[in-house]
């Protein structure tokens, strides 16, 4: 399933990462993942939260540089090769990932993973095709 992800250019002092916390623990914003890539002088910090639209809002009134971007989220059988069986669907259609981060399901059943293509309907429906099920906005695997 597409997504939306929060992308927040963070810079690379104490501190930052708490107001971002902050700001959406205030607005009752949940946050289901992160990811965060850094230089000496600043980093992106990527969420996953329940409320993108509102965190969004939320951040840029305390100041920060955020976007959202769509991304696409599977749900990665527990096994050795689950993601394994995405990645080739993906390169085999001639699709390029970008980013990706997982993150563990907290009822075992799979690892949910946030993949930043090229082409998200295309990776969308070849995965499904493949039988690579989707995770839902609340985290919830679909099909």
């Amino acid at each position: 399933m597409i997504i939306k992800q929060l992308s927040i250019f963070l810079e690379n002092k104490s501190g930052r990462l708490g107001e971002v916390t902050v700001s959406l623990a205030k607005n009752n914003i949940d946050i289901r993942a992160l990811s965060i890539a850094d230089t000496s002088d600043y980093g992106i910090l990527r969420l996953i939260v329940d409320d993108p639209d509102k965190a969004e809002t939320a951040l840029k009134t305390e100041g920060l540089t955020v976007t959202l971007t769509e991304v696409i989220a599977i749900a990665v059988p527990p096994q050795p090769g689950g993601l394994s069986v995405a990645v080739k669907v993906l390169s085999d259609a001639d699709i390029d990932i970008e980013y990706m981060y997982a993150f563990v399901n907290t009822q075992g059943d799979a690892a949910f993973v946030i993949m930043r293509v090229e082409d998200n309907a295309k990776a969308v429906k070849v995965l499904t095709e493949n039988g690579v099920k989707m995770m839902g906005n609340q985290l919830a695997v679909d099909n």
